[in-house]
């Protein structure tokens, strides 16, 4: 039987082989750092919040644990299940996962927040989703809940850090907390600039857990990281964000989840394209079908929607990256005449306020409500400069 010395070498050999022989210049996210967490949960009993972006080369983190003589209790998954199975929107079920017998509680069905019991008899929970950086992903909503259930029940919580693609900036407005939700419980912009495990030092320090509990929280840091750092994961950490543009391009597009116009869900090309089927004037067009495992049952299904492919867009602009642009959803307002029920009830959770609407309604130019933006975001960031671990 081989003994944990042999187990842990053969796992590093894994890893450099995953990485390809990964350097010491190169971005190195924390569950790689093996060496520094394995000595800290050897002997504990740990719960996992985990799901197929949370991967060690192509390994799920879970797994390697396991290999490696951890005791992994219980698995926590987000939003898209633990194995990234599940469509957005749909709820989950606690089950045990086929793979590794781990009992697997979902923290997207009946639930968002782990109960007491789910949490019994566990001595740390360790956290390790891949976030894109935008205030309505929900794994940072999914953070703040199991750090809160975590501080109520007294369990420490270890983050163990990403890189967020989208850090390079920080754009849109700041939430208004009348429009809470789980698309956006905190009042920060749409794109907050952070790494999840910023966030979570912030979430904590700022006292937005429920009474203000404060949890015991540790972060592992990413190597060889800034936030100008060019990166992106190499596994998609949603089903409908399966490319590098998708996750660039994903926080201006969302903004049309909460309108009549679909973003390409039920094709390959989910939140890389837009359109409609009444949008005159265009000359791309789309058909969305089920897909299974991205969307069963989207928008406008069979039926050709016109509308814009924005696959090369910032190939061909590159000096575009870095803001959130609203004269795509600007134009699709004003090419549907403006129809009155181009916007649902939705779209104000997503915005984090009535304003964005009210101003798009009444024909605002884009710079006009960017400038809306400027001291929501202002104010934001001296608070987030007390939480950085990346200058």
């Amino acid at each position: 039987m081989l003994n944990r010395t042999k187990i842990l070498l053969i796992i590093s050999i894994m890893i450099i082989t995953a990485c390809g022989g990964m350097s010491m210049a190169q971005v190195k996210p924390a569950d790689y750092q093996t060496e520094k967490y394995f000595k800290i949960l050897h002997g504990k009993k740990i719960g996992v919040v985990a799901n197929a972006s949370s991967v060690i080369g192509s390994t799920n983190i879970v797994d390697t644990l396991l290999h490696s003589g951890i005791t992994v209790k219980v698995v926590f998954s987000p939003e898209h299940g633990f194995r990234l199975k599940e469509e957005a929107g749909v709820i989950s079920y606690d089950y045990n996962d086929p793979q590794t017998g781990v009992r697997v509680i979902s923290l997207y069905g009946i639930k968002k927040k782990p109960a007491a019991m789910d949490l019994d008899g566990l001595d740390m929970v360790v956290f390790d989703l891949q976030d894109v950086g935008t205030r309505f992903y929900t794994y940072i909503s999914t953070l703040s809940l199991v750090m809160e259930a975590c501080a109520e029940n007294h369990i420490a919580v270890l983050i163990l850090d990403r890189p967020n693609p989208n850090a390079f900036y920080i754009d849109g407005p700041v939430l208004d907390l009348k429009y809470k939700s789980f698309v956006g419980m905190h009042p920060v912009p749409v794109v907050y600039g952070m790494t999840i495990g910023e966030y979570g030092k912030m979430v904590n320090g700022e006292g937005w857990l429920k009474d203000g509990v404060s949890c015991d929280l540790s972060v592992l840091p990413v190597e060889n990281y800034t936030h100008d750092t060019p990166w992106f994961p190499k596994a998609k950490p949603s089903p409908n964000l399966p490319t590098d543009n998708s996750i660039l391009l994903y926080p201006s597009l969302c903004f049309f989840e909460g309108t009549v116009i679909s973003v390409g869900r039920g094709t390959e090309t989910p939140f890389e394209v837009y359109g409609h089927p009444g949008l005159q004037g265009y000359q791309y067009s789309f058909t969305p079908q089920a897909i299974k495992g991205m969307d069963s049952k989207p928008m406008y299904r069979e039926k050709t929607c016109f509308g814009e492919d924005l696959r090369q867009y910032y190939a061909e602009n590159p000096t575009e990256k870095g803001k959130i642009k609203l004269s795509w959803l600007i134009k699709a307002y004003n090419s549907l005449g403006s129809r009155p029920d181009f916007f649902n009830p939705y779209f104000d959770q997503i915005a984090g306020n009535s304003i964005l609407q009210d101003l798009i309604t009444k024909g605002k130019k884009e710079e006009v409500i960017r400038s809306t933006w400027q001291p929501g975001i202002d104010a934001f960031k001296k608070i987030r400069a007390r939480y950085l671990l990346y200058q």
